[in-house]
């Protein structure tokens, strides 16, 4: 683990920041000397934060509103006077199935889950980097947007792309940066909060081998990545390292552009 001090003094947000690559962003970033808020609707989100130590902030919000997405920014704001960096991690297929299997309500909630987080937090956060005259925007998306068994997702994570190069051009005289990473699939520990609540059925599990398959062939290194080859790239274009990077949608999936 690096500990170069890239974030010495940062006040850095995490979305998504209870598990998986969120976890591993936020512990990275504080052993280089970044201040983390840490923003997820987990219960156990406090022992993450307690574990990483230092002035660690836990927030419990749901970043599917408006609502939890305003007052994160503004709890963050409250203890540190201001965020330099917002990292936006929440999001992830609720369900794989061929698209025409999906129920309307099902559409949405892939929606709600994987894009609008994405959208509100940005919100958000650009009054107070708007004030500051400065900011960096990191959205984690993904190279799904080319896939199978997972349509509305990928929809979602189109308009995360969208959004990332829309906004970099709207805000780059004023300071503000947004990029964004795409990871392939994943390697992770097992989810403490499952991806679908519900359960997957017999017909579900196969489609998403199915989904396992085309990942690991469509990518070059024919294999999952893991969540350390994710953090790294999202801290490197958080970082001033990548000061003339912004509006870049950076694919990290083994070669699979998406």
């Amino acid at each position: 683990m690096s500990s170069s001090g890239r974030f010495e003094g940062k006040i850095i947000v995490v979305t998504g920041a209870a598990q998986g690559i969120g976890a591993a962003v936020a512990q990275r970033a504080a052993a280089e000397g970044g201040k983390l808020v840490l923003v997820d609707r987990a219960d156990f989100l406090p022992d993450v934060a307690a574990a990483i130590g230092g002035e660690a902030l836990a927030i419990n919000a749901d970043l599917e509103t408006w609502v939890g997405a305003e007052q994160a920014m503004q709890a963050a704001m409250d203890r540190f006077g201001r965020i330099d960096i917002l990292i936006n991690n929440v999001g992830g297929a609720i369900r794989m199935r061929p698209y025409a299997e999906f129920e309307p309500e099902q559409i949405e909630a892939e929606i709600r889950r994987s894009l609008m987080p994405t959208l509100w937090c940005c919100r958000a956060v650009l009054p107070f980097m708007l004030e500051a005259g400065r900011g960096t925007i990191v959205n984690v998306s993904s190279n799904a947007t080319r896939g199978i068994h997972r349509i509305p997702y990928s929809a979602a994570k189109g308009g995360v792309n969208a959004l990332t190069q829309s906004l970099a051009m709207e805000y780059a005289d004023q300071g503000i940066r947004v990029v964004a990473t795409a990871p392939g699939g994943t390697e992770a520990p097992p989810r403490r909060v499952p991806r679908n609540a519900a359960g997957d059925t017999a017909q579900e599990q196969a489609w998403m081998a199915d989904v396992v398959d085309q990942v690991k062939q469509s990518s070059f290194l024919k294999r999952y990545g893991t969540i350390a080859e994710q953090a790294a790239p999202i801290l490197f274009l958080a970082s001033d390292e990548a000061s003339y990077i912004t509006g870049t949608v950076l694919p990290v999936a083994g070669g699979d552009l998406g």
